[in-house]
């Protein structure tokens, strides 16, 4: 017997109205890629002889010595340092809860300009660390097996509220260099998802001038093979990706059929997975060397048949690529279940013998609501009951 899929709310289109600094509120150096922070020295009156000297020296101290005050930064006059201090702010979201899981998940709680909250995750793994990070306060596509997406969306993040997520983790682990001492070589931050609150796609610019300053070799330097960008699939935006910013590439696929994924995903009644697949196919970083994941939820009775794993080889069938198969993660009133664990590696075997990787995702940090799927922050999700969250999910 088929179970019928809950229908997901329809997609949230509105417009994703950026934050406006208040009059009179001092410029933030933090998410300024390097020619904005060289244009607002100049603006505020370093010669422009100079500014090309300083702008490489605060960017070193604020993004390779993480220094968070510009009395400091002892390579500038005491009179330059004055004058950076009257002019310009060090501002960083404030965590407001940090909750460490049973396997050492860590899940950040993070206060924003106008009092919004974003999650925030870190994943320590045998030999790297992935942070999972958010690019918009709730999320506009209302994906009906996702707890983040019964969040309505508020706003996008800035670019200093998206790098300022890496840069608090560096804090809290600990993960800076220190002046006069050797360049680490491992990082306990070493890779950066752009898998939390929000489609990164519809906040492109800030996504993009963020993955900048992260990926700057003065700075946080993190190479762009170590940042993976998610989507459920914002057509328009995929080739800029590449070309902008030229990241690795998630894609949130989820289902073989326009009909289960335009009520799991309802962005594909924009783009369906025909349309998404040629902007795949077209990528222009695409090559052996650098697979497209897809990531595909696992949920019982809905998507995990055999017919939907032969399926979605035949989909993807000339696109280098690997399937990340996620175990679904319940939430209070969740409308799913999780596929049972034999279905789930009946459905991998399929994959992995059509010659594709398929490996299960390891379910982190659900003792404290951190796994995938499941980031909302806590003051909205203490706002609903389970019969609330439910009846949204389920399209009531």
């Amino acid at each position: 017997m088929t179970i019928p899929v809950p229908q997901a709310p329809i997609t949230q289109d509105v417009l994703t109205i950026p934050r406006k600094a208040p009059e009179g509120e001092t410029p933030n150096l933090i998410g300024m890629t390097r020619e904005q922070l060289r244009a607002a020295l100049i603006e505020h009156g370093t010669p422009e002889k100079q500014a090309k000297m300083r702008e490489g020296q605060i960017w070193q101290w604020l993004y390779h010595w993480g220094v968070r005050e510009f009395t400091l930064m002892t390579n500038l006059s005491k009179d330059y340092r004055a004058f950076l201090d009257r002019t310009f702010q060090i501002k960083l979201p404030e965590i407001v809860t940090k909750q460490v899981s049973a396997d050492g998940t860590r899940k950040y709680l993070l206060r924003i300009d106008g009092g919004h909250e974003v999650e925030t995750v870190y994943i320590p793994e045998e030999g790297r660390g992935t942070l999972c990070i958010s690019s918009q306060v709730g999320c506009t596509l209302t994906c009906s097996f996702c707890h983040t997406g019964t969040q309505k969306l508020v706003r996008n993040l800035t670019a200093a509220e998206i790098v300022g997520q890496v840069m608090i983790a560096r804090d809290d682990l600990g993960d800076w260099d220190t002046p006069g001492e050797a360049k680490r070589e491992e990082r306990l931050v070493s890779n950066v998802v752009l898998m939390g609150m929000g489609e990164p796609l519809y906040n492109f610019d800030n996504v993009r001038d963020a993955m900048k300053i992260v990926m700057d070799g003065e700075g946080i330097s993190l190479s762009r093979r170590r940042i993976t960008l998610s989507t459920s699939g914002i057509v328009p935006e995929i080739a800029r990706t590449a070309e902008e910013i030229g990241c690795l590439l998630a894609i949130s696929f989820h289902a073989t059929t326009d009909e289960v994924r335009d009520r799991l995903v309802p962005v594909n009644k924009k783009w369906n997975i025909e349309t998404l697949l040629k902007a795949l196919r077209d990528y222009p970083r695409l090559s052996n060397s650098e697979r497209i994941t897809f990531e595909y939820v696992m949920l019982k009775g809905v998507n995990d048949s055999d017919e939907d794993a032969k399926r979605l080889v035949r989909l993807i069938r000339g696109i280098p690529a690997k399937i990340n198969l996620i175990p679904f993660n319940e939430w209070p009133g969740a409308p799913y279940e999780r596929s049972d664990w034999e279905r789930i590696e009946a459905f991998a075997d399929v994959i992995f013998k059509a010659g594709y990787a398929s490996p299960i995702r390891t379910p982190r940090g659900e003792d404290i609501m951190a796994a995938c799927g499941q980031l909302k922050s806590a003051t909205e999700r203490g706002r609903k009951s389970k019969a609330q969250i439910a009846a949204e999910a389920a399209g009531g």
